[in-house]
């Protein structure tokens, strides 16, 4: 038997205790209220302790000289209260809009600069689970941590068979800490629901829930390296992402042995400089990459905090830590890029609708009211150009309206919300005069404009019409901001668009579309000629022209005669 297999890393609960269950845990503390009492006793000390430091400076007129000491003092808190603890402050140090430099500075050390914990224990942990000494698993392994984080800590290693590799060991007794604080989290919101403004807490119970479940995921790093497996299927066609391979046989629940990864944090500005790597050019990959996870994939990094992203040597964005993921069904991701369009459109009666079907409003809410509000609210935070819209404004701004309106974060929306509001405050951290729309908008439009699945060319008819009618402006928008993504071509979007105008599915479409080109007295023989010259290879012969001839028959008599330009441009070809 090894020396390291002597230090016994077991927790007092379960490690079977795998999946998160708010009742066991809380018949488990129900007959434990010494543990409950002292482990509160602790928490409200150290907060008590140090909201009174705040306010002594405030008092004493000494806020300037002892705010580096206070950042430092925070720190050390959430260090000392835990790894649940230590994840709240994570996601504060990605926030530079809430949290000030000094803080944050201090915060962002919580990111993978946390005291390790013993070698031998870690050591032990490794051999207990791999069932193998650690000379026989690995040629050489770093005598100490390279980092530390809020759940394990990582070495460095080489396998046997020359792979440079990241051993990830996960830290001793972490159930029992973190059940504890989960069961007076959970308590907390369910006291404190009731005094929240209207529906603000209604979900807030369900939203303690929603991260006891995925820190319970966190914890399984077997669970993290199916994760990781399927986030690098997902993005195998994609140049821009690299995620490291997993070695399964030097894995299991609380050691994962994975690709080592030579890069640079996205913090680190400096080197990134020095690489000759454009700032802009790595946010542009980031934003698109955590766009294409929540709109397309629907699986996506709920943690991407600069310690889980680093910047490579050849322009690729690489991610790490896989432990908090979550998945989007189908028509949440199409609901979501129709929500976007209406924002940047300012049709705030489709945005409410929307906000009903996410689970943002209950479906018996008289939306009417709403809507005004959140032209006055939402309209203020966007601004008179496109170009001022993003996340943090508008989270900023909504969270103005849960005062005042029956609005409610379904827990499920928990994770995404900070997914987005954490890449989005790395990326004004690298640049201040960041804009995700320039981004994210022409991202959104491409996925409307090519409609790849019937529900995202639903969505598209939903942008197109309001009241019945086509929005021409609307689509020219759409078109101009899409064509501004240098990968976006508009060649085969047309021919896509032309398709489906001509399937049974487009009937409803091509009827409207045909009216409003009447309408709008926007037809003329020349463009749908060009029009047909660039499209015409993809179709059968006489499909077009018997279309319009099937359509023409539905429209009257000075619709017929305003549509003979088009049939006469037809029928020639």
């Amino acid at each position: 038997m090894s020396q390291h297999q002597l230090v016994s890393p077991e927790p007092q609960l379960s490690q079977q205790q795998r999946r998160y269950d708010a009742k066991a845990i809380a018949r488990y503390y129900r007959y434990r209220p010494w543990a409950v009492i002292w482990r509160a006793f602790s928490i409200i000390w150290f907060f008590s302790r140090f909201v009174l430091s705040l306010k002594f400076d405030e008092w004493f007129d000494q806020a300037e000289r002892n705010k580096f000491k206070r950042a430092s003092q925070l720190r050390e808190m959430l260090t000392r209260l835990g790894p649940t603890f230590i994840k709240v402050g994570q996601a504060l140090s990605t926030r530079p809009d809430l949290i000030r430099k000094d803080f944050l500075d201090e915060l962002i050390k919580l990111q993978d600069q946390l005291p390790p914990y013993d070698n031998a224990i870690a050591f032990s942990i490794i051999e207990a689970d791999l069932g193998c000494s650690l000379q026989e698993a690995y040629s050489k392994i770093s005598p100490n941590p390279v980092a530390a984080a809020s759940l394990g800590q990582v070495y460095r290693a080489f396998l046997h068979t020359g792979e440079e590799v990241a051993v990830k060991v996960q830290r001793p007794n972490l159930l029992p800490v973190i059940t504890l604080d989960l069961y007076l989290m959970r308590w907390a919101a369910g006291w404190l629901s009731p005094w929240l403004p209207l529906n603000l807490g209604h979900d807030l119970s369900l939203i303690v829930d929603e991260f006891g479940i995925k820190l319970f995921e966190e914890i399984d790093y077997i669970n993290e390296g199916h994760n990781a497996e399927k986030f690098a299927n997902n993005f195998r066609n994609d140049p821009t992402v690299k995620v490291p391979s997993i070695y399964w046989r030097y894995s299991s629940v609380r050691v994962l042995t994975l690709e080592w990864i030579n890069g640079f944090k996205l913090n680190d500005t400096k080197s990134i400089r020095e690489a000759g790597l454009e700032i802009d050019k790595i946010i542009e990959t980031g934003v698109t990459a955590g766009l294409r996870q929540l709109l397309e994939h629907g699986f996506f990094h709920a943690d991407p905090h600069p310690g889980n992203l680093f910047a490579l040597a050849d322009g690729r964005m690489a991610y790490i830590d896989f432990g908090m993921m979550d998945q989007l069904e189908q028509y949440t991701k199409e609901t979501i890029a129709g929500s976007v369009v209406h924002l940047i459109n300012k049709d705030y009666q489709a945005l409410a609708s929307n906000f009903v079907k996410l689970g943002f409003l209950t479906p018996n809410t008289d939306i009417r009211p709403i809507i005004p509000a959140l032209e006055t609210v939402l309209g203020e935070a966007i601004g008179e150009s496109v170009s001022n819209f993003n996340f943090k404004t508008i989270t900023d701004k909504f969270s103005e309206l849960m005062y005042d309106y029956p609005f409610r974060v379904p827990a499920k929306f928990a994770l995404i919300i900070r997914s987005l509001v954490t890449q989005e405050g790395l990326a004004l951290s690298l640049n201040p005069q960041f804009k995700i729309v320039e981004v994210s908008y022409p991202y959104v439009a491409r996925r409307l404009l090519t409609g790849e699945s019937p529900e995202m060319r639903r969505h598209l008819i939903e942008v197109l019409f309001k009241d019945g009618k086509f929005q021409w402006e609307r689509l020219e928008n759409m078109i101009a901001i899409a064509r501004s993504d240098k990968k976006f071509d508009l060649l085969p979007t047309a021919q896509l668009g032309l398709q489906y105008l001509l399937s049974d599915e487009g009937k409803f479409l091509r009827h409207q579309l045909l009216l409003a080109l009447i309408e709008d007295d926007r037809l003329h023989t020349e463009e749908v000629q060009r029009l047909w010259n660039l499209v015409k290879d993809d179709l059968k012969p006489g499909r077009l022209f018997n279309v319009a001839l099937s359509t023409l028959s539905e429209l009257s008599t000075e619709g017929v005669a305003a549509i003979l330009p088009l049939a006469t441009a037809l029928k020639i070809k």
